[in-house]
């Protein structure tokens, strides 16, 4: 009798009992404790290769945010639109808004663009103005120009579709003609893209869109004129309102005022010169490249109308004047945070 044998009459078999292996089990590896069982897939007797670290959410904010800092954006403000914060919609000239195949088409830039632009109806101690205004965030940022806003008790603003709403103003920045308004129970806007003004040349077709004397909607389009243009405006408050007071909107050109007085004090920026048609009421607008990027927004015009005629008389000649998106977005975090200036 083998000693097989006699172990196993010795030992009785109970029948719940897994069946014995068929080899012995192999030793632990070095550095492993009795009992530990290996891991699936892996061979008896080898150490388990480690475990690769996934890149999870924090790995990816990181990375993109990156990637948002090396094209201009800067590391703060790619974090901003990854954890929305604020659901602007930025980007380079280089994207497209429009449908793939359409870049240039007027018709597809104003479908596309159209419903991300308002009109702003300012109620005024002394009157009314009527402007234009770019959303710039779902929840419903507004940025228009500084003598659309100012001075205004009750500031009322409809979208493309009809819907009225009323808004606040955030803040102001008189010194570049910029005022951030925020609608009141707004949700599921369309955001424009903000493009980007450092790439604009002269001769560059580029689209308007505003609401000319309450024309609502009203599509402009032409070519950019020149850049750098110097353009005066008055600081003081209800100077410059459309529609309201004495109907002025003070501009300064070649040392001449045009559409009423700029008042005592003034402030002057450098605008990218358009021959697209403006007219009273396109002024906090937007001014679009053929990808549909928003790369200026339309603050004043040069009219033939001598000093002291009212807005009504004042009509577009081919000179219209935008602000530098490049100039709004190094503003927008100072008008966010209320400042009033």
């Amino acid at each position: 009798m083998t000693e097989s044998e006699s172990f196993q009459q010795q030992s009785p078999v109970n029948p719940e009992w897994p069946p014995p292996p068929a080899y012995a089990p192999a030793a632990p590896a070095p550095g492993t404790a009795p009992g530990t069982v290996p891991a699936p897939g892996t061979v008896p007797g080898t150490a388990s290769a480690p475990k690769k670290r996934t890149r999870g959410p924090l790995a990816l904010l990181a990375a993109v945010a990156i990637v948002a800092a090396a094209i201009g954006g800067g590391t703060a403000y790619g974090i901003q639109e990854l954890t929305g914060t604020h659901d602007t919609a930025a980007s380079a000239t280089a994207t497209s808004v429009v449908p793939a195949g359409k870049k240039g088409d007027i018709a597809a830039i104003a479908a596309a663009v159209s419903p991300s632009i308002v009109e702003i109806k300012a109620s005024l101690a002394n009157g009314s103005s009527t402007g234009s205004g770019v959303i710039i965030t779902s929840d419903g940022e507004i940025l228009t120009n500084n003598h659309v806003v100012s001075g205004a008790t009750q500031i009322k603003v409809s979208t493309s579709d009809g819907k009225q709403y009323t808004a606040k103003v955030v803040g102001t920045d008189s010194k570049k003609d910029l005022a951030l308004i925020k609608l009141e129970g707004a949700a599921g806007l369309k955001a424009a893209s903000l493009g980007d003004s450092s790439n604009v040349q002269v001769g560059d077709t580029v689209v308007a869109i505003g609401s000319p004397e309450g024309l609502t909607g009203t599509v402009t389009s032409g070519i950019v004129s020149a850049l750098d243009r110097d353009v005066t405006v008055s600081t003081d408050e209800g100077q410059g309102q459309q529609g309201g007071g004495d109907g002025g909107w003070p501009f300064e050109f070649g040392g001449r005022q045009f559409n009423g007085d700029t008042g005592s004090s003034t402030t002057t920026y450098k605008a990218i010169q358009t021959d697209a048609s403006l007219n009273p009421g396109n002024s906090g607008g937007a001014l679009i490249d053929m990808n549909g990027n928003i790369i200026g927004i339309n603050s004043a015009m040069y009219s033939a109308s001598g000093s002291g005629s009212s807005s009504s008389d004042a009509g577009s000649v081919g000179l219209g004047f935008a602000i530098p998106i490049d100039t709004v977005k190094a503003d927008l975090a100072s008008l966010r945070s209320g400042s009033q200036n």
